[in-house]
């Protein structure tokens, strides 16, 4: 029998007493903040630390409770603090709860649930007041708070290995992708710009009166570009437009002109369309440049980009200037064959390890539910 098993026998064998949270803490509106010096003291709002300043709105441990915004991120702080008015912070009756188990249950109730709001998630003090909350015996409360305490250490640690696993074998895969494709002063290699390798293209230009929020085929526009489409277009306006004007071959790399320049999508040749300009591709001759080679090539290229008013944007001037190593296609082949594989390994590990840190997460929730999950005594 566990250490908590005993003092659950012991002191409180037939459950444990409710109370709603209004009875063990008083909820606070956090205030403005910007009228006062900068100092060393945090201010916190719904989405963490803000800035801060020089004075406290309270200096004892207290759990804050998103008000607007970001309600499913609680907070544990034993520091003095500020908070603004999209968070409340609690003031908690010590003598009969402990703070940090008052964290941990909220956590485990999930409390976004109770949004109020149809549009920015809101929570309201009536409805937080109103939450009821178990009452076991402190010793019982300190011993589930270490519990946790130690459950949340091993598995952040455990996070922080994998993600740093993570980071590492991307960088691996870097620099091998990029010493592939170094080629120094090697005679058998040309260097060729990618305007001699073939134009660059982009699609018709779409119109917003042309698309819907559901239809037949996908389009892609620079937000969208490598994620789910929020825009289609009928099947006749995209088999008209890909019949009279230029169209990706299924296997071209595309490339995002603006935004985060230079993302590339391998196009897999299923009904799609693409925003005209900020997503292009060159029309290259895969008997002297392979589409993966080329692919591989983008991916460590420092793109000169040009800047009108305050967005960035890739040219096709920019594109068609753009030198890379042509080995010949034997060796083209040799390269992608290896960056592949890599590729492959590092994906498996891409996929991998957040899946593993979910599921660490998970375990770590249905342990902590099942803690914090008490009988209540009958009167």
């Amino acid at each position: 029998m566990s250490k908590l098993d005993e003092l659950i026998a012991e002191l409180c064998p037939d459950g444990v007493e409710f109370k709603e949270l209004r009875q063990v803490l008083r909820i606070r509106n956090g205030k403005d903040y910007k009228h006062i010096a900068e100092g060393s003291i945090p201010v916190y709002g719904s989405g963490g630390v803000i800035t801060y300043i020089n004075q406290f709105a309270y200096d004892k441990p207290s759990v804050l409770i998103p008000r607007k915004g970001s309600i499913d991120k609680l907070y544990f702080v034993e520091e003095p603090f500020w908070t603004v008015d999209t968070l409340f912070y609690t003031e908690i009756n010590t003598e009969i709860i402990e703070p940090k188990f008052v964290f941990y249950y909220l956590q485990s109730q999930r409390i976004e649930r109770l949004n109020t709001a149809g549009g920015v998630p809101s929570l309201t003090q009536t409805v937080l007041n109103k939450i009821p909350i178990p009452l076991p015996p402190k010793p019982v409360q300190e011993e589930i708070v270490r519990i946790l305490d130690n459950f949340t250490e091993l598995t952040a640690e455990l996070t922080a290995e994998l993600t740093a696993e993570l980071t590492a074998r991307r960088k691996q895969y870097e620099y091998y992708r990029d010493l592939l494709l170094t080629f120094g002063n090697n005679p058998d290699i040309k260097w060729m710009t990618l305007g001699e390798i073939g134009p660059v293209c982009m699609c018709k230009r779409i119109m917003k009166a042309e698309t819907s929020p559901v239809g037949d085929v996908p389009f892609f526009k620079i937000g969208t570009f490598g994620k789910e489409p929020d825009a289609f277009i009928s099947q006749e306006k995209y088999d008209e437009y890909r019949k009279a004007f230029s169209f990706p071959k299924k296997g071209d790399i595309l490339i995002s002109a603006a935004g985060t320049i230079g993302r590339t999508v391998i196009y897999d040749g299923k009904p799609a369309y693409y925003q005209d300009s900020n997503i292009v591709w060159i029309d290259n001759d895969e008997s002297k440049v392979l589409n993966k080679y080329l692919y591989y090539c983008y991916a460590m290229k420092p793109w000169s980009i040009s800047t009108g008013g305050t967005i960035a944007r890739l040219y096709n001037d920019n594109i068609s200037k753009a030198k890379i190593p042509v080995p010949p296609l034997e060796e083209q082949e040799r390269i992608v064959a290896i960056l592949d594989r890599f590729d492959a390994l590092c994906n498996d590990l891409t996929s991998g390890i957040p899946a593993e840190i979910e599921a660490r997460q998970k375990q770590y929730e249905y342990y902590r539910d099942k803690l914090l999950s008490f009988k209540e005594v009958t009167s």
